[in-house]
């Protein structure tokens, strides 16, 4: 199983040297690394590892309001432009905050009509784009994303295969949990996993709620074959918390 870290989560709050820390993440497992600072692209990619994504724009304000619609193309297509030059596998898209009446029905159709295009820009680069699925409860209030069905009524309605669902099981065990049958329920939909510990978005191990060594066991027998990235804040050694993390997806390693 193909498997990435965040860059911003394994570094929070530690003073790292880039190509250091790059390269024992790589001997730790790593094949990719997600939201890398643009500066650090040549080190990952002489490293040999992938990178697996960008975001395409601020998050709170999303594809969900016809008013921001030409000025966010605009940045995603940016993004995407840049992506295909440097070997970037995907770009994140966002719904955005509710605003207004708040209605799901309007905000799907809002980011269907906002997003089919850049969709299609994204497939002539080569570049697929992914929508996210956040928590509102905790890390993201008035996000309007929140559950499966909404990002998986946009993915169904653009009908691209260069649109797909991030599919993050911190976010979702938050807002909705039963997170084993929701995976096998749209795994034609999803296009990458994040992972990590809830409720505290740590290491995936026996202190938080979720089983994550049955869920990589289930994303091997469906045969999910798109990336695996983990997107948690070690307590320790991030190095060390990676490579058990790895180890847990690969069938190696219980969690501890």
């Amino acid at each position: 199983m193909r498997q990435s870290f965040a860059w911003w989560s394994f570094t929070a709050g530690r003073e790292v040297e880039p190509a250091a820390f790059l390269r024992q993440a790589a001997a730790a497992g790593a094949k990719g690394v997600e939201m890398l600072p643009h500066a650090h692209w040549p080190i990952a990619r002489d490293l040999g590892l992938a990178l697996v994504t960008d975001s395409g724009h601020k998050l709170e304000e999303g594809f969900n309001d016809p008013a921001r619609h030409d000025a966010l193309r605009d940045e995603v297509r940016r993004k995407i432009d840049r992506a295909a030059e440097g070997g970037v596998d995907a770009v994140i898209v966002f719904a955005g905050n509710r605003f207004g009446d708040g209605s799901d029905e309007r905000a799907i159709e809002a980011c269907v009509a906002g997003l089919s295009p850049v969709v299609a820009y994204a497939g002539g680069a080569g570049v697929r784009l992914l929508i996210e699925l956040l928590n509102s409860k905790v890390d993201h209030p008035g996000q309007q994303c929140d559950r499966t069905a909404f990002g998986a009524a946009v993915v169904e309605r653009v009908a691209s295969p260069g649109l797909k669902l991030l599919y993050d099981g911190y976010h979702m065990q938050l807002m909705e949990g039963d997170l084993s049958r929701t995976i096998k329920a749209n795994l034609d939909l999803i296009g990458h996993v994040h992972t990590a510990g809830a409720p505290g978005r740590r290491d995936l191990d026996d202190r938080q709620e979720i089983n994550w060594r049955g869920i990589a066991g289930l994303l091997r027998h469906l045969g999910y074959d798109h990336w695996v990235g983990h997107e948690f804040i070690p307590r320790g050694e991030p190095i060390a918390a990676l490579r058990q993390a790895i180890a847990l997806f690969d069938g190696l390693e219980p969690a501890a």
